[in-house]
């Protein structure tokens, strides 16, 4: 068993074992799809081409556009919302150091893996056959995947929280509840917020597609521009959608930066800020449920329909596709760790840049977050578009869409990770006359590299799961088949793909948390 002490020795070996076969991994798998740079730069022509006849960009009608994007906004808040308030007893059943038993964990683990495998859009392709159009499947859809991520990173905080305090409620003989109470949640409120304020903003992303299959919000328009090849507009759409990113991702780093200055600053202003973000969001939820006019009540009536549309994916059907498909699920593996590894050589970079008490000066920082707005901004499904039209049907369009949106997801976690170290190290480098790059190698990069490995491995995992979607467009991939097949209302089928992106996504889960466990 390792210890804690053993993990600052067996931590180099780790990470150069993690190095060598994720490289393995990733040339194995860019042989398997056929990728090559070559074929990148023999389709730049076309990619120029195609963002050519979308210039330029217009909108036909603002105030509808505009009234979308609110609507979106709102639906992302509110399933965020929901999200968390499941999250957290998952996440505390979920945690190594608080669940009450090891078969209790591997279920709430079962429970959190199995909403992030399932792909938000189907969720609510099922939630809109069960519920009819609107923006309930969407709220639902975002709040039940987003369960994936945030009970995942809540109880990776809890694990990660000092025992001392625990011990010390526990000495007063109080009982579970109120332990867990006054001695982990005050350690990991910081943290939970700023992981929450993040996957608002994914979310807000992640709202533009559920559109797409009737889900609410903007996605339906800029469906509509596609589908009727009028690029000019469907550039228009993305640029307000790019307006709505940057509002939310400014106030993210106004929120996040409150915090941590508010922590340092002593309890009191700390409860002021922090009572004050309640208080913009209780306002915000309020405002969800007027302007989207949406009745409290449908929050819990969706669950029998929901069960009924559910419940017809079973007995799952894997004799129909056959050896189809897991030759397709071992392509969408392939795409996913493709992406990964492309993301994560720009991702690097771009974060260190983008960390507020690493980088340079201003400007670097502004530049590296606007370079990261611009790639999130766009959902990696209009980027497959592009590239499906540049290089043709196939998993290598799917590759180069995930692994420029890579850049955007990663960079920030790198980013945040570098931002979160303790000060004291690069102090010291500093004060014996270290310059910006030997504080970035020996005091930086040494305490944000297991954050940004662990960081790595969910982006994997969430590559593995976007790339089920991108098959709708041809990108390639297992999402084809998973579409076609409800499209056809064949859910055996469908239930037969779902448990195969379950296995795979579980099995990345259970490698993510066994190198992490020795690495944190």
């Amino acid at each position: 068993m390792t210890t804690t002490l053993d993990k600052p020795a067996t931590r180099p070996l780790i990470l150069r074992l993690v190095a060598v076969g994720f490289l393995a991994a990733t040339l194995l798998s860019a042989w398997s799809i056929d990728f090559a740079p070559a074929a990148l730069i023999d389709g730049a022509d076309d990619v120029v081409a195609l963002l050519d006849r979308m210039l330029p960009p217009r909108l036909d009608n603002p105030g509808r556009i505009v009234d979308l994007a609110v609507q979106t906004l709102l639906m992302a808040v509110l399933g965020t919302v929901l999200a968390a308030i499941a999250s957290v007893p998952l996440a505390f059943l979920a945690a190594r150091n608080t669940s009450p038993h090891p078969a209790v964990q591997a279920v709430a683990r079962a429970i959190i893996t199995f909403c992030r495998a399932m792909p938000d859009l189907l969720f609510a392709v099922l939630f809109v056959r069960a519920l009819g159009i609107g923006v309930l499947p969407g709220i639902l859809a975002l709040a039940l995947h987003s369960i994936g991520m945030l009970a995942k990173l809540f109880a990776d905080a809890i694990e990660q929280t000092d025992v001392g305090p625990r011990e010390a409620v526990r000495s007063t003989g109080v009982g579970y509840f109120r332990e867990m109470l006054n001695a982990v949640v005050p350690q990991v409120v910081p943290s939970w917020i700023g992981t929450f304020v993040y996957r608002i903003d994914i979310n807000l992303r992640m709202s533009v597609v559920l559109g797409f299959v009737g889900a609410g919000g903007i996605g339906f328009a800029l469906q509509d521009a596609l589908r009727g090849l009028v690029y000019p507009r469907a550039l228009g759409i993305v640029g307000v959608i790019l307006v709505a990113i940057t509002a939310m991702e400014l106030l993210s780093i106004a929120i996040r930066r409150m915090l941590l200055d508010a922590s340092h600053s002593g309890p009191r202003r700390d409860r002021v800020v922090r009572f004050g973000f309640s208080g913009l969001l209780l306002g915000t939820v309020l405002a969800a449920f007027v302007v989207l006019e949406l009745d409290p009540l449908s929050l819990v009536t969706w669950i029998g329909p929901s069960i009924e549309v559910f419940a017809r994916m079973v007995p799952p059907d894997f004799e129909t596709l056959g050896a189809d498909l897991f030759e397709a699920a071992a392509q969408t593996v392939a795409i996913g760790v493709v992406a990964t590894a492309i993301g994560s050589v720009f991702s690097l970079p771009v974060g260190i840049l983008a960390a507020r008490n690493v980088t340079p000066n201003a400007a670097m920082y502004w530049i590296a977050r606007a370079w990261i707005l611009l790639v999130r901004a766009v959902p990696e499904l209009i980027l497959a578009v592009i590239f499906v039209a540049a290089l043709g049907l196939g998993p290598v369009a799917g590759a180069c869409a995930l692994a420029i949106g890579s850049v955007g997801f990663l960079a920030k976690l790198v980013a945040d990770a570098i931002e979160e170290i303790e000060p004291g190290p690069m102090e010291a480098v500093r004060s014996i006359g270290g310059g910006w790059w030997q504080t970035l190698f020996a005091a930086v990069l040494p305490q944000s590299i297991p954050s940004i490995v662990g960081a790595g491995l969910y982006l994997l995992d969430v590559n593995v799961r976007t790339s089920t979607i991108l098959g709708i467009v041809g990108a390639g991939g297992i999402g084809f088949l998973l579409f076609e097949s409800i499209r056809t209302i064949d859910f055996e089928v469908a239930g037969a793909i779902v448990i195969v992106i379950f296995v795979i996504v579980y099995a990345i889960e259970r490698l993510s948390g066994w190198i992490r466990s020795r690495l944190v």
